[in-house]
């Protein structure tokens, strides 16, 4: 099959917009791309998937279509990052239970080493990391526990600070 520059440019349209789609949160309309067989593990020019920037943004709807429709949530982007490391970072409990719940690997390298824990745990999102420490009783997981109870503790008093500037 031979594709000419209007096929590909309008090919890098739909992709565009089914990667706006699971950012914006539009399921009805990303899951009917996805029915009319666009890829379930797209990835935009940075090598985020679908699931990835659903994820990241907190679409919960999306990453549970994705999910079910078969996306692949160990998928890691062109910066060796997975979704479970984006969502540790903005902190959205409800998504990394969905990820775990469907196998995302928590000990995944998220680059240099990074756990997703450590996400978690540098942003003081410590529901995450009690959470993701209930499926690893580790000494290692433990101090990301307490670690992020203390960036936690900063945090509210820095914003609180703030509050009186």
């Amino acid at each position: 099959m031979y594709l000419d520059n209007a096929d590909i440019k309008r090919y890098e349209e739909l992709l565009c917009i089914a990667v706006d789609f699971a950012r914006y949160g539009q399921t009805i309309e990303l899951e009917s791309m996805l029915k009319a067989k666009l890829p379930i593990n797209l990835k935009d020019h940075k090598g985020n998937t679908l699931l990835m920037l659903a994820a990241y943004n907190g679409n919960t709807d999306i990453v549970k279509m994705l999910i079910s429709m078969g996306a692949d949530v160990n998928l890691k982007n062109d910066r060796g990052q997975t979704p479970l490391a984006g969502v540790c970072f903005k902190g959205y409990l409800d998504i990394v239970k969905l990820l775990i719940e469907n196998g995302a690997n928590i000990d995944e390298d998220n680059g240099f080493g990074m756990r997703a824990v450590m996400f978690a745990s540098m942003f003081g999102n410590y529901d995450i990391v009690k959470y993701l420490s209930s499926h690893k009783k580790t000494f290692r997981f433990k101090f990301y526990l307490l670690l992020s109870k203390l960036t936690a503790l900063f945090k509210r008093k820095k914003d609180n600070t703030k509050l009186y500037m």
